[in-house]
């Protein structure tokens, strides 16, 4: 396929989406959220599926006061604007105007700025959604063990998944505006989570965790279990697993931290904020991860969002994760959209982003297109010019041609200017031309013309005959 059919196939797929209506005319309102993965903006090389990003509400992006005062009229969409997508509400406060909502996101492709999702609100008469609101176990994906988001108001912190079915054994005091929504607080008392036997991770099988974390003093134990230790030293974080140690990373005081561990392949890794910043080997199969869970043994500072889970996460999963939950502006950009405003401007939106992705050599290819489209119309309203003008003096000729006398005295004189352009006139000519160069007409030629004809044979008077017969038929 040509680059201009694959324009041209681009526009005609872009044709429905330009006709394609407001999801539900009973919602008022909706916020696009775009996650660009392109080199612009966060830039991953690999299609993630089932990442659970945070979309954080506010009143730039979203009319508080046309939706309902609980957040019950909140629904979520795929980029079709058909697929409904799960979703958990981790905030909603109409008051104060902001909102946190976890959407699990099926697909996100590597290198566009065209992810896209759609959260509607401003309905009255709607219900609570089942699909997604208050369900933060349908937001996690299939790999995820557990999740603490420590949004609990008591501060008993409980795994959201529900695998971890025992709360932690003390409670933790609550920061009300932590790092997405509410965080723990810990004073040098760890958490304690008991052992739990669907939390067990075996010899050799792939492991993940990732913790944020905003230490008043750097140091302390950020996660224990079994062999498995995070600590930090002055700033400096250690990963431990049995006798495999990787050393790497700051993590400064008084301000938040993504701190990651992957273990796979056996290999022994360390993200922060997003970045590789240690890796070792592991002497044979890793050990297994089981027994009590301990977080922030000798900590001080905050503590949001704890995952674990039973694969070794991508360095793109890793890298993506910390720029949603960090409101990374580069990857996650929203706007308000009514659907007065959506239904004057929505078709180009589309055409926008269709011409914003085109590339120079396709510019090129549409501007030769329309040069010959333009050639095109000057070519096809001339021949139409010019086949009127003809199919008119043509029509002139045959009924001057018809009601004469002489018709060999018919393009002579004032009247052959007004079968100009008549295609029958020159052909006319052209026959004149023919019988006045053998003086036909003339009484000696006729009487020549007819001795000659009875002295040929009759095969080729029958010819002549026939030929003749045609052109008066046809003339008349």
């Amino acid at each position: 396929m040509t680059k201009a059919a694959k324009v041209l196939t681009a526009l005609l797929l872009l044709l429905p989406a330009w006709a394609q209506a407001w999801w539900n005319a009973d919602w008022k309102q909706r916020t696009a959220v775009i996650l660009n993965t392109s080199d612009a903006g966060v830039a991953v090389r690999e299609t993630l599926a089932g990442v659970a990003v945070p979309v954080r509400l506010h009143s730039g992006n979203f009319d508080f006061v046309g939706a309902k005062a609980d957040g019950s009229d909140l629904r979520v969409l795929a980029g079709d604007d058909k697929t409904p997508l799960k979703f958990w509400v981790e905030r909603f406060d109409s008051v104060n105007e902001l909102a946190v909502l976890w959407v699990q996101v099926p697909t996100i492709l590597p290198g566009t700025d065209k992810n896209l999702v759609y959260i509607y609100a401003g309905n009255d008469k709607a219900a609570s959604d089942a699909n997604g609101a208050g369900s933060a176990a349908a937001v996690a994906d299939a790999a995820t063990l557990a999740t603490f988001h420590f949004a609990e108001k008591d501060g008993v912190a409980a795994d959201q998944t529900g695998t971890i079915k025992a709360t932690a054994a003390a409670a933790a005091a609550v920061e009300p505006n932590g790092l997405i929504g509410p965080s723990a607080r810990i004073a040098g008392t760890a958490l304690v989570w008991p052992a739990n036997s669907t939390l067990k991770v075996a010899a050799g099988v792939p492991f993940s965790l990732s913790v944020w974390a905003r230490p008043d003093v750097a140091a302390g134990t950020l996660y224990a279990q079994g062999p498995l230790q995070l600590l930090l030293t002055a700033g400096k974080l250690t990963a431990k697993l049995g006798a495999a140690s990787v050393a790497g990373g700051d993590v400064p005081a008084a301000a938040w931290s993504q701190i990651a561990l992957t273990v796979g392949s056996g290999k022994l890794t360390v993200y922060v904020n997003g970045v590789q910043a240690g890796q070792g080997d592991l002497p044979g199969p890793s050990p297994a991860i089981d027994g009590d869970i301990r977080v922030g043994e000798g900590y001080q500072g905050l503590i949001d969002e704890l995952e674990l889970a039973g694969t070794a996460r991508s360095a793109d999963w890793i890298k993506l994760s910390y720029a949603a939950q960090s409101a990374d502006a580069k990857l996650i950009a929203s706007k308000t959209e009514t659907s007065d405003t959506e239904s004057s401007a929505g078709s180009n939106s589309y055409f926008g982003i269709l011409f914003k992705s085109l590339t120079p050599d396709a510019w090129t290819i549409i501007g030769i297109l329309g040069v010959m489209f333009l050639i095109a119309v000057v070519v096809m309203i001339g021949k139409s010019f010019y086949v009127r003008r003809t199919d008119k003096a043509n029509q002139i000729f045959l009924r001057r041609f018809r009601d004469t006398e002489d018709v060999l005295a018919l393009g002579t004189g004032e009247a052959a200017g007004q079968f100009e352009g008549s295609s029958l006139y020159r052909l006319y000519r052209a026959g004149m031309k023919e019988l006045v160069k053998r003086k036909v007409g003339q009484s000696d030629q006729r009487l020549s013309g007819l001795r000659w004809m009875r002295s040929r044979p009759a095969s080729m008077r029958i010819r002549c005959a026939r030929v003749t017969r045609s052109i008066r038929k046809w003339c008349s």
